[in-house]
C-alpha cells in the first residue's frame, strides 16, 4: 500500500461493465489487486467462512485490523471501518490469505496459535494493553477479567478490562473468549455465550 497513482480508478471499472458480467467480475478482481499494490487503498476487506456463519475479516498494510463476527452487519461494520480508519477500502481477498488459511486450520482443530501480523490502531490505552496480554493468553487455558486487568498493569480496574474485551476490534485471533468471570463464569461475548462456549471446547479448555 505505497503511493498512489494519477490513473483515472474508475476507467477499468467502466470498460468492465462494457466487456459483460464474466468479464467484469475478472477486471473488477484485476483492479482491486492492482489498488492494492499500488497503494489506492488503505483497508483491504474479504468474507470467511466459519462454523458459525460469515466473518468480515479487513486489513491494512499493519496487518488484520478487524474480525466481523456472523451476528455482526457487514455493511455496519464497514461503515465503522471507514470512519475510524479511511473510506478508501476495497474487497481484495488476495489480502486476507493468511488471514483466511489460519482461521481455517483453527476451527479445525489444527492451529494454536495466530502468526498474521496485527494491526492495534482501534484500540488504544489501557484497552490495547488488556487486548495485547489477552492475546497472549495460551490456547486451551483460561482467565478471568481481573486477572487481564492485572496483566494490564491495574489490578484494579476489571470492569474497564471486561469493556475493552467486549470491544476487542479482532476476536477468535485475539481470544477474548478465554477470559471468564470470577468462579468461572462464561460472562459476556460478542459473537454470544453459545460462540463463546464452542469456542471453548474446541480448544478444551470446558468440557
Amino acid at each position: 500500500m505505497s503511493k498512489a497513482t494519477n490513473r483515472d480508478p474508475g476507467a477499468e471499472l467502466r470498460e468492465a461493465a462494457r466487456a459483460g458480467s464474466g468479464a467484469a467480475e475478472e477486471m473488477a478482481r484485476r483492479f482491486a489487486e492492482h489498488a492494492a499494490a499500488e497503494g489506492a487503498l488503505d483497508v483491504a476487506y474479504a468474507s470467511a467462512d466459519s462454523p458459525f456463519g460469515p466473518i468480515l475479516l479487513a486489513a491494512t498494510d499493519r496487518g488484520l485490523v478487524k474480525v466481523g463476527l456472523p451476528n455482526q452487519d457487514p455493511d455496519s461494520v464497514l461503515e465503522e471501518l471507514a470512519r475510524a480508519i479511511s473510506p478508501r477500502m476495497l474487497e481484495v481477498p488476495g489480502e486476507l490469505d493468511q488471514a483466511r488459511r489460519e482461521l481455517d486450520l483453527y476451527f479445525e482443530g489444527r492451529l494454536r496459535e495466530f502468526e498474521v501480523p496485527l494491526d492495534w490502531r482501534l484500540s488504544r490505552g489501557f484497552r490495547r494493553k488488556v487486548l495485547r496480554a489477552t492475546a497472549r493468553l495460551p490456547y486451551g487455558t483460561t482467565a478471568s477479567y481481573a486477572e487481564m486487568a492485572a496483566r494490564a498493569g491495574s489490578a484494579r480496574a476489571f470492569r474497564a478490562a471486561g469493556s475493552a474485551l467486549g470491544s476487542n476490534p479482532i476476536p477468535i485471533v485475539v481470544p477474548c473468549h478465554r477470559v471468564l468471570r470470577g468462579g468461572g463464569a462464561l460472562g459476556g461475548y460478542g459473537g454470544g455465550l453459545e460462540m463463546k462456549e464452542s469456542l471453548l471446547k474446541l480448544e478444551g479448555a470446558l468440557r
